[in-house]
């Protein structure tokens, strides 16, 4: 790595630290294995939580943003049970169908990892900062490849989705 990339990795790495999170490396053994496999896995992870959820089996959970009442409420109820059989619960923290996912697995007493499209130490919608400090306090995870401080940018959320179903054994769409 040349001298001006180092610089900069060692800065995002101290935003990470000062934000509460860890960065791990594609070669890190921390690094989630069926990500790792994937095409376009990114480089950098930036991990706020428990490493250890990105190791469990997980499903991805998402959909409309703009939901129906029974939409949000078939994603609590599907995240619930699959959350009580042992399957972590990934989604991308949105409003809509990804809150309800999150909020069924943290309800069901399970693990939920939330895949964001901005800096770790951005959260969006920041209606959903309490809802990701539940998420971290459950045993689960906010991650992003995105380095600390970036805002959200509308190119970002369709990268971010290359994680979700990296991480996920399947995935679940609700009202997309």
């Amino acid at each position: 790595i040349d001298s001006v990339l180092r610089q900069q990795v060692l800065r995002d790495a101290e935003k990470a630290h000062s934000a509460g999170a860890v960065m791990l490396h594609i070669e890190d053994e921390n690094y989630p294995v069926l990500l790792a496999q994937t095409h376009s896995a990114p480089t950098l992870l930036y991990v706020r939580g428990s490493i250890d959820s990105l190791h469990l089996p997980q499903l991805a959970l998402v959909g409309s943003r703009n939901a129906s009442a029974s939409g949000l409420e078939l994603a609590h109820e599907f995240a619930m049970a699959l959350a009580k059989h042992g399957l972590a619960i990934t989604s991308g923290l949105a409003l809509g169908i990804d809150g309800a996912a999150h909020r069924g697995a943290i309800n069901a007493d399970g693990k939920t990892i939330a895949v964001i499209a901005t800096g770790i130490d951005e959260i969006y919608p920041r209606r959903h900062n309490k809802l990701a400090d539940e998420i971290i306090a459950s045993g689960g995870a906010i991650i992003s490849e995105f380095a600390p401080q970036s805002p959200p940018t509308a190119q970002n959320f369709p990268r971010r989705n290359r994680i979700i179903s990296g991480l996920s054994l399947g995935t679940l769409v609700i009202e997309a």
